[in-house]
Order: C-alpha cells, then sequence, then structure tokens
C-alpha cells in the first residue's frame, strides 16, 4: 500500500510559478512510476506528467511541455511538479499517482495509487 498525499497548491496570478509536492508513504517508493494528472472544473482527468522510478524518463503532456517539470527525490519519498510560466487554463486539481510499474506512463488507469488533490487557481 502507498498513501500519496499532495501540497503547495494555491492561487496565483499568470505567469507566476508554483511547485507541488507529492509526499508518498512506504519503503517501496523507488519501485513506483509516478505521475501528476489534473482535473479542471467539469472535465475529465488529464495527463500531466510522468517520471519513471529512477528519475531518469519521464513524460509531458503537450499543453505543460517546456513549463513543467517532474522530479522526485527517492531518499525523500516525494515527487514534485515545477510549474513555470502559469496560465489561466492550468486551473485544475492536481492529483498525485503511484504505479506498480516502474517506466511510467501517461494513462490514467495504469495507475494504483492516487492521492487526494491539491487545487491550482491561476488568474488571468
Amino acid at each position: 500500500q502507498v498513501q500519496l498525499v499532495e501540497s503547495g497548491g494555491g492561487l496565483v496570478q499568470a505567469g507566476a510559478s508554483l511547485r507541488l509536492s507529492c509526499a508518498a508513504s512506504g519503503r517501496t517508493f523507488r519501485s513506483y512510476g509516478m505521475g501528476w494528472f489534473r482535473q479542471a472544473r467539469g472535465k475529465e482527468r488529464d495527463f500531466v506528467a510522468a517520471i519513471s522510478s529512477n528519475g531518469g524518463t519521464t513524460y509531458y503532456a503537450d499543453s505543460v511541455k517546456g513549463r513543467f517539470t517532474i522530479s522526485r527525490g527517492n531518499g525523500k519519498n516525494t515527487v514534485y511538479l515545477e510549474m513555470n510560466s502559469l496560465k489561466p487554463e492550468d486551473t485544475a486539481v492536481y492529483y498525485c499517482a503511484a504505479d506498480d510499474f516502474p517506466g511510467g506512463s501517461r494513462w490514467s488507469t495504469d495507475y494504483d495509487y492516487w492521492g487526494q488533490g491539491t487545487q491550482v487557481t491561476v488568474s488571468s
């Protein structure tokens, strides 16, 4: 079992930056692929970024490529999402997820554990 707790969300103006963190419980964190997804009000949950268990491979949605960076600190059981040049369309609840498969995935159905989410609101 893995428990995930996100933090770092908030209300910012367009162009600002935020760093989300996801703290994971469990001694097997380093074996999980990790991902970030987001869900805007009234919309489906969308892929944002993913990272392999050893941090060597990353994936990004086209809408965030070049602006967001996913990273992980296996010693701290934490995965991060650095978000720069934020836009109003980035407004959503951001969820962290863990996948038993170490490679990381773009598909939400591949993930086994989910956090409760953290709200990010970007004003224009």
